[in-house]
């Protein structure tokens, strides 16, 4: 909150307009709107450690909703808006779960929000949510106080079933920022780009609040942004000198997808010296690839920076050091069909504050290159879940360690993960990995985002899964070579679904264990048949 004592005129956020253009805020601007908003809070009734949810896209009102909540010693949450789902049901489906779990004291929206948002807290019994233009008007700048105890309640992807709510401390969330700002060795003068969403952990810390509590330049775009011209966001890199970026594996393949280098023309990237990879498994092609397209404009490969971490972990957990280079391994012995190819990327070593072991199944440790469960300890893991977090996600947080539920390998102390232990089928003794067969697909010309991979035992029998959604001609005959050669001797099984129908997160991950109980109760959409060449 140090940022709200001196807050710049000159620096602050360029949110993106509907055109090409972008709205500047100061940081001083924004300050007095975070302090206004805290006076909104006290005059609404709120107090301290109350639950505020703030459901907007990146704005100057979702700026203030958040640090005003802060300041004003509430607990601050982030709910995502309608755009991150297809359909209203599936919207109000997954929010009424969030509400219900944050129960809010106030919740502050945008117009676009509104009514869903309204419906909802109705039929929870909870107060009439308010636009934060109409919370603020005629509100003056009040004082800021120590934040709650509980600074944020972030919920996790929900990959692997509903939703959780992760309660992180004030110091947890300091001691992450800190930690990040560090490891970037971030100052001021070097400018950052967003456009993932700020409900999402990587969004929201990972980009809005480093920003921020940096203090430098941030050029914010909304996901929708991003989609529509990714041209529009290296531009606005080499344009405007943009030092940081954060973006997970779709997102550059994304861009190797609708970018051709003759559009490049003109364009430098040599500014760029950290771009932190993360929320998802990172395809060791698609980084050679972004390499050889930006690479002819300045691009250093060495500011590719795989990082790993949680929602239960503030955010970040480890992360490549500057200038040092991504590398891939796989696991060594027994273990070195687990990745399912040869290749994965490393994520880094542990951030200031935190350990990273690898552990078996009795929670002993295992040797460098053994893959194993991941473990977590330190300064930046969350104090808990909130409200009934259940088991089923295979995560749990307990006496300061965070067991992560995935699967992974040290090598020369850094980290190599492999994917969702909760996502896997043992065949002939060995743990096969969801992530690592869709990872062979995507290789293999299927999109990603189109299909999912689903692992277990169902009536006795194991069993694989792939999911298409709007399958192309030869996608059939490439599942079935991938699977066969992954899992012999399990059943093997294909649902087709139509466009939009794939079950994935707020942040595009696919739902698997959702899927895999709506196939084994007989709910999912697509009807799920053997699996043949064709």
């Amino acid at each position: 909150m140090e940022w709200l004592d001196e807050p710049s005129a000159d620096r602050g956020l360029h949110f993106a307009d509907a055109g090409d253009g972008w709205e500047f805020h100061s940081y001083a601007s924004l300050a007095a709107l975070t302090l206004r908003t805290v006076t909104a809070l006290r005059e609404r009734g709120v107090r301290r450690d109350d639950a505020i949810v703030v459901v907007q896209r990146s704005s100057p009102g979702f700026v203030a909703g958040l640090f005003g909540a802060f300041a004003a010693g509430a607990t601050a949450c982030s709910i995502p808006p309608p755009f991150a789902f297809q359909r209203a049901d599936e919207y109000a489906t997954h929010v009424s779960h969030l509400f219900d779990i944050a129960h809010p004291a106030l919740t502050i929206c945008d117009e676009e929000s509104l009514e869903h948002v309204r419906k909802i807290c109705a039929g929870a019994g909870l107060p009439e949510p308010v636009l934060f233009d109409d919370l603020v008007t005629g509100a003056a700048v009040g004082t800021p106080e120590e934040p709650a105890d509980i600074a944020l309640l972030q919920f996790t992807s929900g990959s692997s079933g509903y939703s959780r709510g992760v309660r992180v401390s004030g110091e947890a969330l300091r001691a992450n920022l800190t930690a990040m700002r560090r490891w970037l060795e971030w100052t001021p003068e070097f400018p950052g780009i967003a456009w993932l969403p700020v409900h999402h952990d990587m969004g929201l810390i990972g980009c809005l609040l480093n920003i921020v509590t940096t203090g430098c330049d941030g050029w914010m775009m909304q996901p929708q942004d991003f989609i529509r011209s990714p041209l529009r966001y290296l531009r606005c890199i080499s344009e405007q000198r943009v030092g940081l970026a954060a973006v997970p594996n779709f997102g550059l393949a994304y861009i190797l997808r609708r970018v051709r280098p003759a559009d490049l023309a003109g364009l430098r990237f040599d500014s760029l010296r950290s771009v932190i990879l993360g929320a998802e498994r990172i395809d060791p092609d698609v980084l050679d690839a972004i390499e050889r397209l930006l690479g002819p404009h300045g691009f250093d490969r060495r500011a590719l920076l795989p990082a790993y971490g949680g929602a239960e972990a503030t955010l970040a957990v480890t992360g490549l050091p500057l200038g040092e280079g991504w590398s891939a391994a796989a696991p060594t012995g027994d273990d070195a069909s687990l990745a399912g190819e040869t290749r994965v990327v490393g994520c880094g070593r542990p951030l200031e504050g935190l350990r990273v072991s690898v552990v078996d199944d009795d929670g002993d440790p295992v040797p460098d290159g053994t893959v194993g469960e991941i473990l977590v300890t330190g300064t930046s893991v969350a104090t808990g879940y909130a409200g009934d977090a259940g088991t089923a996600s295979g995560t749990s947080i307990g006496g300061g360690t965070l067991r992560s539920g995935d699967a992974g390998f040290l090598h020369d102390g850094q980290l190599f993960v492999i994917g969702r232990l909760g996502d896997g089928l043992k065949v002939r003794g060995k743990m096969v990995f969801a992530e690592s067969l869709e990872a062979e697909l995507h290789s293999r010309g299927i999109p990603q985002r189109r299909v999912a991979v689903l692992l277990g035992v169902r009536d006795g029998v194991p069993t694989g899964a792939v999911v298409l959604e709007l399958p192309q001609p030869g996608w059939d005959r490439i599942a079935h070579q991938v699977l066969t050669e992954w899992l012999a001797e399990a059943e093997l099984v294909r649902i087709t679904l139509p466009r939009g129908a794939l079950a994935v997160t707020s942040s595009g991950k696919p739902r698997r264990r959702v899927m895999w109980a709506g196939m084994c109760a007989g709910t999912l959409a697509g009807e799920a048949e053997p699996l043949t060449p064709a």
